[in-house]
């Protein structure tokens, strides 16, 4: 029976790019996905770089680092990630103040351009300049989602590293009834119709890592949105930047409901802890296909019903006030699960008294954290200290 050293449940950015770090140590990997073709967070993803918006050391340091991580990986993986650099516009909306709008940001470690209405229409020609206030400008990276965990996935089979195509139901534990479960090890995972053995499991599962890990017994805080996008097909019409609100309401939605006064409800289904919010905005991918939205909603059911119709006809309009030209593209409908934490910032280590469990998840911004994060995580598994790993440590939360 083989056994591996390192199981990863979970094929989208966050598990591709952490098997192909640990096969780089030399690790013995298998990475387990339930579909054959991307789907969830990653593949809908804006795939957005946003190295200018760190508030804090921490968070700076680890921009930085995925900027020059970007602009050797693809050499590095032997794949293109598509990384280019674009002009990103923050609308302003008419009934706020441009410049109050402005000062929220001045505590970012690039502080973005207020440019007026005018100026914005000419970096964007595809702008209503009769639905906005003005705008900020700065610089993003942007990275394809599909292009990127491809080059990982593909980086890591060629390392030896061992893809399967199955869903994980639940996972192996030594001991027996009497066992303290803070005495219990992880020592695999069962997927339907077989058993998988490893020294380690690390959970990559995005947002549905808090439902899987409570259906086996072991508590984290993790949350999750369900999130909505419209993405239209490649076309001839360009956007020239990547436009998005300034004042984005989602954002505050994690805030909200991350604080430990919802931690009981999280586990339990049907509960709608606040209204949706809807954050107009659009990126044009180099294929020429437009994602536009987007709506999140903070319900505790990872399986809820929602209805698409009455979701694609709000995102329609608000992205019809700001891009007149979008509203009535032809579009496909698009729901995934978006994991986030309680203080904005990654999951990311040994699960608290449970031995041979991991998790990394838990990112606001994937693609920006994930590269370098991967690759101080499989670092930090073969001994090199590393102060930003402990800081992001699901046991800071215990």
């Amino acid at each position: 029976m083989k056994s591996y050293d390192w199981i990863v449940v979970g094929g989208g950015i966050t598990g591709a790019a952490v098997s192909y770090e640990l096969a780089k140590k030399g690790f013995t990997v298998l990475l387990l996905e339930k579909y054959p073709t991307l789907k969830g967070a990653t593949r809908y993803s804006y795939a957005i770089l946003p190295y200018w918006s760190s508030t804090t050391d921490l968070t700076n340091q680890l921009f930085q680092e995925a900027k020059e991580r970007y602009h050797c990986l693809s050499e590095e993986l032997e794949t293109s990630t598509q990384f280019r650099e674009l002009d990103l516009l923050l609308t302003i909306a008419l009934k706020d103040d441009p410049e109050k709008i402005a000062a929220t940001f001045n505590h970012y470690n690039t502080i973005p351009h207020l440019i007026s209405v005018q100026e914005a229409c000419e970096m964007e020609p595809l702008l209503n300049k009769e639905a906005i206030a003005g705008a900020l400008t700065v610089r993003n990276g942007h990275v394809s989602p599909e292009a990127t965990t491809l080059a990982y996935s593909q980086a890591f089979t060629r390392l030896g590293g061992q893809i399967e195509i199955a869903e994980v139901t639940g996972l192996v534990k030594t001991g027996d009834n009497a066992t303290p479960r803070y005495h219990e090890r992880i020592t695999g995972v069962y997927t339907t119709g077989k058993t998988h053995h490893a020294a380690n499991v690390v959970i990559c599962a995005g947002g549905i890592s808090r439902h899987f890990l409570k259906s086996v017994g072991i508590h984290t805080r993790i949350y999750f949105t369900h999130a909505e996008m419209l993405e239209i097909p490649p076309t001839d019409l360009q956007l020239h930047t990547n436009v998005m609100p300034a004042v984005q309401e989602r954002f505050q939605c994690e805030a909200t409901t991350s604080t430990a006064e919802f931690e009981q409800m999280w586990d339990e289904p049907g509960h709608e802890f606040v209204p949706f919010s809807l954050d107009a905005g659009a990126i044009q991918f180099n294929n020429g296909c437009i994602r536009i939205g987007q709506i999140s909603r903070v319900l505790t059911d990872p399986h809820a019903k929602i209805d698409p119709v009455q979701s694609e006809v709000a995102m329609r309009s608000e992205i019809g006030k700001i891009l007149p030209a979008l509203e009535h593209l032809t579009a496909t409908w698009h729901h995934c699960l978006i994991a986030y934490s309680a203080d904005n910032l990654p999951l990311i280590g040994a699960i608290p008294n449970q031995e041979g469990i991991h998790i990394f998840s838990g990112f606001s911004s994937p693609f920006a954290f994930v590269p370098p994060l991967a690759k101080r995580f499989a670092n930090y598994i073969v001994g090199e200290n590393d102060e930003i790993i402990k800081q992001l440590s699901p046991h800071r939360f215990v």
